[in-house]
């Protein structure tokens, strides 16, 4: 099954330096039929004005996952992280029992980001942040492991849950195949481009929930740019 969510479909928040869209309910919008997806809790589509960002907040028992679409984001912890993530990269955080941070945009130029929150395999811990480059071009025609609760998935950024995080670039007419495991539970967003799923038309900036027991063939109708979770 292949449930598409449309952008238009998504909740949406304007806070002027802030235009955030969101998949699952969040904060101020809340729809019963979308609390999540398996252990996918939150995937934020946020426009973040230059020179703006959120100022120090609290996390506690999430893995917190940032893929930026364009322009930077600048981190800053309680345990004394610091560290500048620009277009493709990536920054994972687990927050575990605690941890403050803020994220500006310290950019002359608004910063497009996806933020993704997975429940984590289990509570508590100490937190811990990372950010890696990904360059596009390492993920031309398949599709890459950026973020990883997984043994042996060394290249990719670790989180404390059953879930990858992927991501490929497709040329227009190239292919690529997703399998996902009995009982899991994938979701996929376009960063750019459009794609068919299965024959199924997914645009960028929309939302396709996958289940379990099934192997997709994500066909690119233009040049596309994929982010998939892969979780329980």
């Amino acid at each position: 099954m292949i449930e598409k969510r449309s952008f238009e479909s998504l909740g949406h928040a304007d806070h002027g330096w802030l235009n955030a869209r969101h998949h699952f309910s969040f904060a101020d919008y809340y729809e019963p039929a979308r609390m999540g997806w398996g252990a996918i809790r939150v995937w934020n589509d946020d426009e973040i004005a230059a020179n703006s960002g959120f100022p120090p907040h609290p996390h506690q028992n999430m893995e917190i996952i940032t893929y930026v679409r364009s322009g930077a984001i600048t981190h800053q912890d309680s345990m004394g992280n610091k560290g500048r993530t620009v277009a493709g990269d990536v920054q994972v955080m687990s927050a575990g029992n605690g941890v403050r941070h803020s994220e500006y945009n310290l950019e002359p130029e608004t910063t497009r980001i996806f933020q993704i929150w997975i429940m984590p395999r289990e509570t508590g811990g100490q937190p811990s942040w990372g950010a890696k480059p990904f360059p596009k071009g390492d993920r031309s025609g398949r599709f890459v492991t950026l973020a990883s609760g997984f043994a042996g998935d060394d290249e990719a950024l670790p989180i404390r849950a059953d879930a990858r995080v992927l991501g490929a670039t497709l040329k227009a007419g190239e292919s690529v195949e997703h399998s996902v495991g009995e009982g899991r539970h994938a979701y996929l967003v376009l960063a750019m481009g459009s794609v068919e799923v299965d024959g199924q038309r997914v645009d960028a900036r929309d939302g396709a929930a996958l289940t379990g027991g099934q192997t997709v063939t994500i066909k690119a109708l233009e040049d596309a740019e994929i982010v998939l979770v892969d979780a329980e």
